[in-house]
């Protein structure tokens, strides 16, 4: 059986931060209670002049220095599909901004996705639908966001910026990590929203986690697995949607999996939640350390509500790609810098 592949990886985070500390102490809250509440220390924040276009085209531009294994790739990507829930603008296309930017020839189809903090692995089913059919020989699957928060609440302790790529071939010998199934758990459930007059996203407070994230990721990481005949022993990773650090960890351990099979992908506490750039950026993360022949479980999850979930195996050729490029954890750990609030609130405004 053909099965779609990655051929080339990576991912974007800009350097600028702030601590779980500063926006508490703006609004007279307990920064301690905070950080225990949601399991996160600090998040991501764009520059002045950075937002979800030029985050990703930085994450393709290192996903095309991880596939210059393929000849010519630049005139063979046929396909680029953007998911994010803040893209530059409401009606012109993130996509061809992107591909402008890269080079690509002009031989190419294009479009934004928009599924809350799951656009970017709908790309990437996209993606992979497109070349298994033969329309695309490539295709280049992005996943980002500089993700809004209302000013004072909870979501403003993680709402964050970055992105992760992908791009998708189908020549089993040119894969860095081959897409062994794929399939999604949807259903109609309002826990998060944003009408097109908002700003900033509104949600349903604890709502958001019962009968939202745990019952469409855990429902869609049981049937992936009992379709294809998997059990959480069998991976070598595991990646859930991060919303904070402890909703992944509470799906984890009630599935079976084990914090090594986690903790590889498990980026949230420095990140936060990069939205749409959520699966693709912890993805990205395990690439970087993976061996070959292991398999990763990953499972997104975008209000409204859905989860799509992936079985991935590496390949030898994985680890001649890892170096080729900024690995996630050293754009996550390395040349930060820290704002205060009234800077975080200058960078957020040029931006939204």
């Amino acid at each position: 059986m053909q099965n779609a592949g990655i051929v080339g990886y990576g991912c974007y985070i800009p350097r600028y931060r702030i601590k779980v500390e500063e926006i508490a102490k703006h609004y007279g809250k307990n920064a301690e209670e905070i950080k225990r509440g949601l399991m996160l220390e600090e998040k991501s924040v764009p520059a002045k002049d950075e937002d979800s276009a030029t985050i990703a085209v930085e994450a393709a531009k290192n996903a095309l220095k991880r596939a210059e294994h393929v000849a010519e790739l630049h005139k063979k990507i046929s396909a680029v599909y953007v998911g994010s829930e803040s893209h530059p603008y409401a009606v012109k296309p993130t996509a061809t901004i992107v591909a402008e930017a890269l080079g690509l020839s002009n031989n190419y189809t294009a479009a934004d996705t928009e599924f809350a903090c799951k656009a970017g692995t709908a790309s990437l089913q996209m993606a992979m639908g497109l070349c298994l059919s033969n329309i695309a020989e490539y295709a280049l699957a992005i996943g980002v966001d500089t993700s809004q928060a209302a000013k004072g609440d909870a979501l403003e302790y993680s709402a964050a910026a970055g992105g992760g790529a992908f791009i998708i071939g189908t020549k089993r010998n040119e894969f860095v990590a081959e897409i062994l199934h794929t399939l999604s758990f949807s259903t109609d459930t309002p826990d998060f929203w944003r009408r097109s007059t908002q700003l900033t996203p509104k949600h349903a407070g604890r709502f958001t986690g019962e009968p939202a994230y745990f019952k469409h990721v855990a429902t869609a990481a049981k049937m992936i697995m009992e379709k294809y005949g998997y059990k959480p022993e069998d991976f070598n990773y595991v990646i859930f949607h991060q919303p904070n650090g402890k909703f992944p960890l509470r799906v984890a351990k009630k599935l079976g999996f084990k914090e090594e099979q986690i903790k590889p992908g498990f980026i949230v506490p420095k990140l936060g939640n990069t939205y749409s750039g959520n699966i693709p950026l912890s993805l990205n993360a395990v690439l970087d350390i993976a061996a070959e022949n292991e398999l990763i479980l990953a499972v997104s999850y975008g209000s409204g509500a859905g989860s799509d979930a992936f079985i991935i195996k590496t390949t030898p050729l994985l680890k001649e790609v890892q170096s080729k490029t900024t690995k996630a954890l050293q754009y996550l750990n390395e040349n930060k810098i820290y704002l205060s609030y009234a800077e975080y609130l200058q960078h957020m405004e040029m931006i939204h």
